[in-house]
């Protein structure tokens, strides 16, 4: 047996969504058996890769049992997949896991032949039983709890597995080190479970939350800190839950702060109260950034998807952390939620654009396998794909075309305001032109679909063309102002030379002040400290001088204004000293008389 141990081969892999993600799942269940069983080799791949090339790694791996961890994202390609793989090796034990399969092992492994096990729920304790078992023959299946398999052509499911009480038993799953993770986002945990049922989340399935060992959490992070990590993203379903966890475990980041690393974290913003918001006053900015799941503020759709969440406080203390200009801030809409029609959305949007995160992520529900909510579908009129990842397309409240406007909206919402490319122009439209924000991403998506936009795609150059489009087709007044925040907002994320559209001013007569400029000491030290020391010549080319027809600093401080003169300024936009890195640039507007 010994010697047959040696020889077996397990393959731990997955699907990601995207190249910068990788699996925390895969990595725990790696070191929560590798003391027992040393041939675990962990082989990530992204749905975007081509089947036949995962399948050929696969196969060239000659492995005897493969495990697959799955999600709505990666389902479909990985049925496909394995049942490729079991035709070219049909010695092959197929082992899933994740929760995609755990609510409806049965009928998944009646319609997929090829499935030989599925781990249900939290899968480490049973995932090394499985290994015992199929490796060492230690013990019997039907004393595996939370594991589903073929007994002949029976299926099989065993008790349910109890959460795992104590997760300091669990290792760090990044003791092997962060090779291969050096551009990828580094996922972790300091709790599992959350403290709110919301319908249509897959949490609502766990009851409680459990913690990890504060002293644990800091020596972890201390390692991501330490090696300098760019992000570290906490998948805890609400990182505040606990107040003195979280405050604390937010301390000691502060108290370690390398200077670089940011750390992401999922949480509920009525649960932040005075003491937390004076502790997050302080912290660098770029360390900390906060999703917020906001979903709606309708209150009857708050009720029936059980979020006991009070807009109105939430509002306060997004705009009390908004105020301190220090943490990134990403709230989450959901359309097609129970008793929230396209105006009742129109509300919840408006709501939110208004409160001015740096980015609104606009989803659409999913019906997942194991939720309150999809066993309540009846109830609502719920039409939804049949295939992951279940998205919603209709129900008693929304029309399928009210689902696909919100879908146009939600793409230019993406392009638009979420890029961050647009600031100062997309202000001065709203400001000036719209009562609420809907109201212009609704004209912009007509627009769009006038000129067959969604039909091609875009550089990112043709979007500021679209915009200027957008404005002339409007009739609105005061075009060339508008035309000057754009160019600006396009000098901010792009270094020149300007495309056509925009109008450059002559800056000839400027050359001479400008290389005077850059030679006077005093005005690198009060606009360009990062260039003592360094010549003109080498500066110019960090650096951009743009002639724009009017003052549009005041603009940007006062964007109502009608009475307008112009007035030639110049403004210089920094770049940054690293040219490897593709920055947003500081912008001043200078005097060069």
């Amino acid at each position: 047996m010994q010697g047959e141990e040696r020889a077996m081969k397990i393959l731990l892999t997955t699907l990601n969504s995207k190249h910068i993600h990788s699996s925390l799942a895969l990595r725990y269940l790696k070191t929560y058996c590798k003391d027992t069983f040393s041939n675990l080799i962990l082989r990530e791949f992204t749905i975007n890769q081509k089947p036949d090339y995962i399948l050929e790694e696969i196969y060239r791996g000659n492995y005897q049992i493969v495990c697959f961890s799955c999600y709505i994202w990666n389902i479909t390609m990985t049925l496909q997949l394995i049942a490729d793989l079991k035709k070219v090796s049909p010695h092959l034990l197929i082992v899933l896991g994740g929760p995609e399969v755990s609510f409806n092992p049965i009928e998944l492994m009646e319609t997929n032949k090829n499935i030989d096990y599925i781990v249900l729920g939290e899968g480490e304790v049973t995932f090394k039983e499985l290994l015992n078992y199929l490796i060492k023959g230690e013990g019997k299946l039907e004393n595996i709890a939370g594991l589903a398999y073929r007994q002949g052509e029976e299926i099989k499911i065993t008790g349910p597995r109890a959460p795992i009480t104590d997760l300091g038993q669990l290792p760090f799953p990044y003791e092997e080190g962060l090779a291969g993770l050096e551009d990828k986002i580094i996922y972790y945990e300091s709790s599992r479970g959350c403290p709110f049922n919301c319908s249509y989340c897959l949490s609502s399935t766990l009851q409680g939350v459990r913690f990890f060992p504060l002293e644990r959490v800091k020596k972890d992070l201390l390692f991501f800190l330490n090696a300098r990590v760019n992000q570290v993203k906490f998948v805890d379903r609400t990182f505040n839950a606990n107040k003195n966890h979280s405050l604390e475990i937010m301390r000691f980041i502060h108290a370690h702060d390398n200077g670089h690393t940011n750390f992401h974290f999922e949480i509920t913003a009525d649960l932040l109260d005075q003491e937390m918001l004076d502790f997050l006053a302080q912290v660098r900015k770029g360390l900390f950034q906060f999703e917020i799941g906001v979903q709606t503020t309708n209150p009857a759709s708050l009720a029936a998807i059980r979020r006991p969440v009070s807009f109105e406080k939430l509002k306060t203390v997004v705009k009390k952390l908004a105020s301190f200009g220090n943490i990134h801030l990403h709230l989450d809409l959901i359309a097609g939620l129970p008793y929230e029609d396209f105006a009742s959305f129109r509300q919840s949007f408006n709501d939110v654009y208004n409160l001015k995160p740096e980015k609104i992520q606009l989803g659409f529900l999913k019906l997942l396998k194991g939720t309150p909510l999809r066993e309540e579908k009846a109830d609502h009129g719920y039409i939804y794909k049949s295939l992951p990842p279940y998205e919603v397309q209709a129900n008693n409240y929304i029309s399928f075309e009210e689902i696909l406007r919100l879908k146009r909206i939600e793409d230019l919402l993406e392009r638009y305001y979420n890029s961050s490319s647009f600031t100062h122009s997309l202000d001065y439209l709203l400001l000036n032109f719209y009562a609420e924000p809907f109201d212009f991403y609704q004209d912009l998506s007509e627009y769009w679909e006038a000129k067959g936009y969604q039909h091609m795609a875009h550089s990112k150059t043709q979007l500021y063309a679209f915009l200027l489009d957008f404005y002339t087709s409007k009739n609105f007044p005061r075009w060339e102002v508008f035309a000057e925040l754009l160019k600006l907002d396009f000098l901010i994320h792009n270094r020149s030379p300007l495309p056509s559209f925009f109008l450059d001013l002559d800056m000839k007569n400027y050359k001479n002040k400008i290389r005077q400029f850059l030679e006077v000491e005093k005005n690198i030290a009060e606009y360009l400290p990062d260039y003592l020391g360094w010549p003109a010549k080498e500066i110019i080319k960090k650096v951009h001088f743009q002639l724009f027809k009017y003052d549009l600093t005041e603009i940007i401080r006062s964007p109502k204004q009608t009475d307008l003169v112009e007035q030639p300024t110049v403004i210089l936009f920094d770049y940054g000293p690293d040219s490897k890195k593709i920055s947003k640039a500081r912008f001043f507007q200078v005097n060069l008389a």
